[in-house]
């Protein structure tokens, strides 16, 4: 009895089996077959800038770089703001950062005590005595970048001048040459974030 109960039940699974192999792909062609294909996604670059209009004369000399940190980056921002504010282009925004990364590698610094060169604050280190403003405009970025784009617009052809030209003159530094060194950085930054 044995035997016949095992032969029954292995005809049963054999016929599970078959009517499975047999049932499978009518089952699998009777659903509707799906194929995978790659998507493209594509996201909307952000304008380019005209970088020809960045550096039009070229760097002159060495350039310098510094790594910025997440402050410095928001200096970098407050900078492009002001100057898009105040109606001027890209390269305003190259001599302001430029400027500003010589003055004060974009820390936006308060008094420095002995360390402080008379009493230079802020991005651009200007001066409370010279006229730039009060410590707390001279220290606000905006206000800051303003009142050195105002001191630009006066330079009569700063547009054509070599970047450290155009920064000493409304700067006027005791190192006239040291801006041009950051010109390339100052660049970078411009095309980095004027459109982000």
């Amino acid at each position: 009895m044995n035997t016949i109960i095992r032969k029954s039940v292995l005809g049963v699974a054999g016929l599970a089996f078959a009517g499975g192999v047999f049932a499978g792909p009518a089952t699998a062609q009777a659903a509707p077959s799906v194929e995978s294909t790659p998507v493209a996604v594509v996201q909307a670059d952000k304008p380019s800038v005209d970088k020809a209009k960045l550096i039009p004369h070229g760097v002159q000399g060495a350039q310098s770089h510094v790594d910025l940190s997440d402050e410095q980056v928001a200096n970098v921002k407050a900078i492009i703001a002001a100057t898009k504010k105040a109606g001027m282009d890209e390269r305003a925004a190259v001599v302001s950062i430029a400027t500003a990364l010589q003055e004060s590698k974009l820390e936006n610094l308060g008094h420095l005590g002995d360390r402080n060169d008379h009493d230079s604050q802020g991005l651009f280190q200007q001066r409370p005595s010279s006229g730039w403003g009060t410590v707390e405009q001279i220290t606000d970025p905006e206000y800051s970048t303003t009142a050195f784009l105002k001191g630009l617009k006066q330079v009569d052809g700063w547009q054509d001048m070599p970047l450290t030209k155009a920064a000493q003159t409304v700067q006027v530094s005791a190192y006239p040459d040291h801006y041009a060194q950051w010109e390339q950085q100052a660049a970078d930054l411009v095309a980095e974030h004027w459109n982000s």
